[in-house]
């Protein structure tokens, strides 16, 4: 039964070159004086001159501004000129609880549910399920076992609505909150189904590239989609998806981190470390565990909760901002798991 995914090559896209300004010539006066022509006949070149004072204005405001370039020709500057800055922060964490969990949970989508319960998606062929868990116990509270032939992925709440991806398909499941067996199927169009979270209007998705999706969650059609960049280098393997707080939280597939990323632009704007809980685990004698997957936060109480497939505990954190390594790759940040190299 399989447990590794064959990676899925990373996603690349040219980027767009920037089209130099064109050259201008001024044609030099004649040498002959003239008398100077009516009033009338001046305006064109007076307009002229003014219309070429205006855009040597704009371009020195533009090269003054903090983010390189005017706001309001956004539309029409260079691609080069529209990159922000961006301050990555990064974080490893502080351990508050510790609660368990099913440790034949291939798990591949997580949220929290309220009243100290989640809502997971399990994975594997025969073993995929979409349930209900108490926090507290890790006690199974509902369970609909998916079809055999589906792998469940990622999955997310919006108005009583759970929504649902499966692996190697273009296709998805709605189920009623209250009652898993009223759902509906549907179909969208990205390469694949990893991850969901929302922020309560659309749907974010993953394919396991460095693309984030955002679609529409009436109609699952694609509204926009970002290339999830860190220091101009894409970040492939999205995996597990959680809305916190204006951002999209993504894990990183066999790694153990957490790419906080501005769905705006998918700049990702900081990291969060989280080596130490596998490896706590792996010393403890669970040879048996995969890679970290799973995020969940509770809002009202800003709790956030994280865990991974296979793993015997979730564990409730918080996290600490620690200095990081400015200069650093994806790679030299989140190498893949141990057991993965």
């Amino acid at each position: 039964m399989p447990r590794r995914r064959a990676l899925p090559p990373p996603h690349r896209r040219a980027s767009a070159t920037a089209m130099p300004p064109a050259n201008l010539s001024i044609s030099a006066p004649s040498a002959a004086a003239a008398p100077p022509p009516p009033l009338y006949l001046r305006r064109r070149p007076l307009i002229a001159a003014a219309a070429l004072l205006f855009l040597l204005v704009i371009v020195v405001l533009a090269a003054a501004h903090p983010y390189g370039y005017a706001p309001w020709l956004a539309n029409a500057a260079p691609a080069a000129l529209l990159r922000r800055p961006v301050s990555t922060t990064f974080y490893s964490f502080d351990l508050l609880r510790e609660y368990p969990h099913d440790p034949y949970a291939f798990t591949q989508g997580l949220l929290y549910g309220g009243n100290d319960t989640f809502f997971e998606s399990t994975g594997l062929y025969h073993r995929s399920s979409v349930r209900r868990v108490d926090l507290k116990t890790g006690k199974v509270l509902v369970q609909h076992e998916m079809d055999g032939r589906l792998f469940g992925e990622g999955l997310t709440l919006l108005n009583d609505k759970l929504f649902q991806v499966v692996w190697m398909k273009n296709q998805g499941f709605i189920y009623d909150r209250h009652n898993f067996s009223k759902r509906e199927s549907f179909t969208h169009k990205m390469s694949d189904g990893w991850g969901l979270a929302t922020d309560g209007k659309v749907l974010f998705g993953s394919d396991g590239t460095s693309r984030l999706y955002q679609l529409d969650p009436k109609s699952i059609q694609v509204m926009k989609t970002v290339t999830v960049k860190y220091q101009d280098n894409e970040v492939p393997y999205l995996n597990e998806l959680e809305y916190i707080n204006g951002e999209v939280w993504a894990n990183v597939w066999q790694t153990d981190c957490i790419a906080r990323v501005s769905h705006e632009d998918g700049l990702v704007v900081g990291w969060i470390f989280l080596h130490e809980l596998r490896q706590h685990l792996w010393n403890s004698g669970n040879t048996e565990i995969d890679v970290l997957n799973g995020i969940a936060w509770d809002e009202e109480n800003q709790r956030l909760f994280v865990t991974g497939k296979l793993w015997p505990k979730i564990y409730e954190i918080k996290l600490r901002p620690v200095d990081g390594p400015q200069d650093g790759s994806v790679e030299k940040l989140c190498p893949k798991a141990s057991f993965y190299r």
